[in-house]
This record gives C-alpha cells, sequence and structure tokens, in this order.
C-alpha cells in the first residue's frame, strides 16, 4: 500500500471549503489524479481534475470514483436552502455515509469529512444532531484513517448571498479580536484555513478516528502555511 499512487476523490467541490481544497491540492501536486463529484462543473480546473456531473439520487452508482486513496467530503448544505430537514438530512447525512460506505468497500486508505462546533447525536438542535450522527455511523467503518473537521462559523466568499450568515460573519470578525483564551474555541474561522488542515491531515500517517474543533483547525492551517 506504500507505494500506492497518490488519487482524490472531492464530493462538495464548488462549495466554500471544497472550492479552497480544490486549489490546494493542485498547488501541492501531490496526487496524480483527482475526480471532482459536483452537482454542475465549476468554471475550470487544472488538467489534474476529472470532473464528474453526478446525479446524488442515483449516488450508488458511482462507486468507480471512490476507488482512490483519500476521499474528502465537504457536503453540506442549510435547512433554509434545502427547504426541510429530510432534503437536509440527505445532503448532510445520507450522502457523506453513502460516500463513506463506498470508500471503504474500495479500499480508500483515508475519509477526511467536515461536520460542524456542536456536533453531538444527542442534541436537541436538529442541525447539530445529524450533523453528530453523520460522525457516528462514518466512525463505525473500517476505514483505516478518518479525520473529522469541525470548524465553528466559516469565513469567505459564498457563490449565493445568505444575509443571515453575512450579518453573523461581519459579527464574527469583530468578535474574533476579542475570543482569546477559553473563547478562542469559537472564534469564527476562514474556509481555506479548514482545506488546508484537510490537504494537511492527508499527508499524515494518523490511523483511527482522529476529531478536530475549530481552534485545532486554525492550529495546523497556520503551521502548515
Amino acid at each position: 500500500m506504500k507505494n500506492r499512487k497518490k488519487t482524490a476523490v472531492i464530493l462538495g467541490a464548488t462549495g466554500l471549503v471544497g472550492n479552497e481544497l480544490v486549489n490546494i491540492l493542485i498547488q501541492q501536486q501531490k496526487y496524480e489524479k483527482v475526480h471532482l463529484l459536483v452537482r454542475r462543473p465549476p468554471d475550470s480546473h487544472d488538467p489534474v481534475c476529472e470532473v464528474h456531473v453526478v446525479d446524488f439520487e442515483q449516488f450508488h452508482t458511482y462507486r468507480e470514483f471512490f476507488q482512490v486513496t483519500d476521499v474528502f467530503c465537504c457536503l453540506g448544505t442549510t435547512i433554509k436552502k434545502a427547504k426541510s430537514k429530510e432534503a437536509f438530512r440527505k445532503v448532510d447525512y445520507e450522502y457523506p455515509v453513502e460516500a463513506a460506505k463506498m470508500a471503504c468497500e474500495s479500499g480508500a486508505e483515508k475519509f477526511l469529512m467536515i461536520t460542524a462546533m456542536g456536533s453531538n447525536p444527542k442534541s436537541r438542535i436538529f442541525y447539530n444532531q445529524v450533523k453528530g450522527e453523520v460522525e457516528e455511523s462514518i466512525s463505525k467503518l473500517t476505514i483505516p484513517s478518518i479525520h473529522i473537521f469541525r470548524p465553528s462559523l466559516l469565513l469567505g466568499k459564498r457563490e449565493e448571498f445568505r444575509f443571515g450568515e453575512k450579518i453573523a460573519e461581519k459579527a464574527s470578525i469583530l468578535l474574533n479580536l476579542i475570543m482569546v483564551g477559553p473563547l478562542r474555541p469559537f472564534k469564527a474561522i476562514e474556509a481555506k484555513n479548514v482545506a488546508a488542515a484537510m490537504a494537511s491531515m492527508a499527508r499524515t500517517g494518523k490511523s483511527g478516528v482522529n476529531i478536530y474543533p475549530s481552534h485545532e483547525i486554525e492550529r495546523i492551517a497556520k503551521e502548515n502555511n
């Protein structure tokens, strides 16, 4: 397995973190091939990337693209955008779990995914509950190395305008200045730093299930700049 050429698949490659991750992996030139599974093709991409427009309703039929060393799952939505709890659960639970199962069956070495601060399967908050459940389900799979990233509020340029998140983002930039000591774990974090941390941990030999809270993600990103 040590001589296996590194290849990857990214889910959510056109999203806030996913787009940053694609750029980082292209710059680092550590992968022979990176498959991007997307609903719609990105504006542009590097020759190392292969773009596959997929129908997530038939997600199980794309097993061939999971015959890679590393799987990056950057899928995520909001209940407002999904329009229902059922639709939200599909994107944030069903698709990631299906991806992880295909990765496991195909012999992937690493599965790296983004959830959220506050993830807890027993939470009374539906969003946090689903995030906790997806972590729990994927952690039970026999993938050699699983990395779970729990960022706080993500900062960065989104394709769609979210008024509430934009207000929260502006407030968080100011609040970050005073969030030190015990408040440090709650600081908002740049999407590019989450992507950098994911790329960094993909290069390590850490095995088992590894969980990174937001302030740890920030530290990893800064150490590898």
